[in-house]
């Protein structure tokens, strides 16, 4: 069984590092990919920002597994960005996606600094932390969200 889980992580891990065109038969199945990474992250996200924003109960434990969650995940999206999936399936990705990619990269880059950030106060399990963290956090997730995602 120990073989098998290793071989399966391998294998994941291999796939992962791979181009997105490299991972994806069509545009469409990278765009099916992207898109349930970022609703299971949402998902996640928006449990802990419920209690950041005391529309839940806060629950440190509850936090801390939905942010392992969020971290396994939030880089995963990005890799679903390849050439082709601009178009060709449901997709809410703008144009400038692809233009203006450097910018792209760099609204990509401040929410993972963000989200670092967050997890590392909801890991000290103080729900004070986790406000002052969440802010910016959802912050750089809505700059991505205005500038790169029609509405």
């Amino acid at each position: 069984m120990k073989r098998f889980a290793l071989a399966a992580l391998a294998t994941i891990a291999a796939l992962s590092s791979l181009p997105a065109a490299a991972q994806f038969a069509k545009p469409e199945d990278a765009i099916k990919y992207r898109k349930a990474a970022f609703t299971v992250m949402a998902n996640h996200f928006g449990r802990v920002g419920a209690m950041a924003n005391d529309k839940a109960p806060w629950d440190a434990k509850a936090a801390a597994d939905s942010m392992v969650i969020v971290m396994d995940l939030h880089k995963l999206p990005f890799t679903a960005f390849g050439d082709g999936t601009d178009k060709g399936g449901d997709t809410k990705a703008l144009p400038e996606v692809w233009s203006k990619k450097a910018g792209f990269e760099t609204a990509r880059d401040k929410m993972f600094t963000e989200m670092a950030k967050l997890n590392d106060a909801v890991k000290t399990g103080s729900l004070d932390n986790v406000k002052k963290a969440f802010g910016p956090t959802g912050g750089a997730c809505k700059g991505c969200h205005d500038d790169f995602r029609a509405k």
